[in-house]
């Protein structure tokens, strides 16, 4: 079977991102695409949006080593 083909603006859509941030992705080789002709339109396959998807998602860091610690400083601690 045939995936279906999703447009620049499709596909962006799909990813929740902008064509522009698409487009960087594409071109510092992070999602693969289709291109039938130097300079045509591009193409994205759903198994490409998958893949960078995939690829994009970063597990969640493990909790700060001081519990309850956070970038706040304290009312304490501030100098005025």
């Amino acid at each position: 079977m045939i995936e279906k083909l999703y447009t620049r603006k499709e596909a962006a859509d799909v990813l929740g991102v902008s064509v522009l941030t698409l487009d960087e992705a594409r071109n510092t080789g992070l999602i693969s695409y289709i291109q039938y002709t130097e300079n045509g339109r591009v193409y994205f396959t759903e198994s490409a949006l998958e893949e960078y998807i995939v690829r994009s998602t970063h597990k969640a860091r493990p909790k700060a080593e001081h519990p309850g610690s956070s970038f706040r400083r304290k009312k304490e601690q501030l100098p005025f």
